[in-house]
């Protein structure tokens, strides 16, 4: 049987991977979130149907789009994502989601920060 952090971190990996990179957010939405979606990014409307404007959006100006993740950890009801995304015509960025699950393991709260990744960075570490 998977511990409850394995699953949370493999729902929230289901939930982005197929809001972003199969661009079907409501899908998303309707599969893997719970009664709420609280939303803490400044850029995209409160609530479900926020979620959805915004990936159905971005799916159609950035067609070919692409979430790549790199480190995933989980605590308690909360899981943070280490992304790369690849936007087809604009530089790729480094994200940090946090997402807050309920006790049925549905997404219910979502945080972020994102930095485009430069062209030249001051050390040979990278951002991932």
């Amino acid at each position: 049987m998977v511990n409850q952090l394995e699953q949370n971190k493999e729902t929230v990996k289901a939930f982005y991977g197929l809001a972003f990179n199969q661009n079907q957010p409501a899908e998303a939405i309707e599969k893997y979130t719970g009664a709420t979606y609280i939303q803490h990014n400044p850029g995209v409307a409160d609530g479900k149907q926020g979620f959805i404007d915004y990936f159905t959006r971005m799916a159609n100006e950035y067609p070919g789009k692409k979430l790549f993740f790199e480190h995933v950890i989980a605590e308690g009801n909360y899981v943070v994502v280490h992304t790369r995304q690849a936007w087809p015509g604009d530089n790729d960025w480094a994200t940090i989601d946090i997402f807050r699950l309920d006790d049925q393991g549905k997404i219910v709260e979502h945080w972020d920060t994102v930095q485009r990744v430069p062209d030249e960075i001051k050390h040979t570490n990278g951002m991932f």
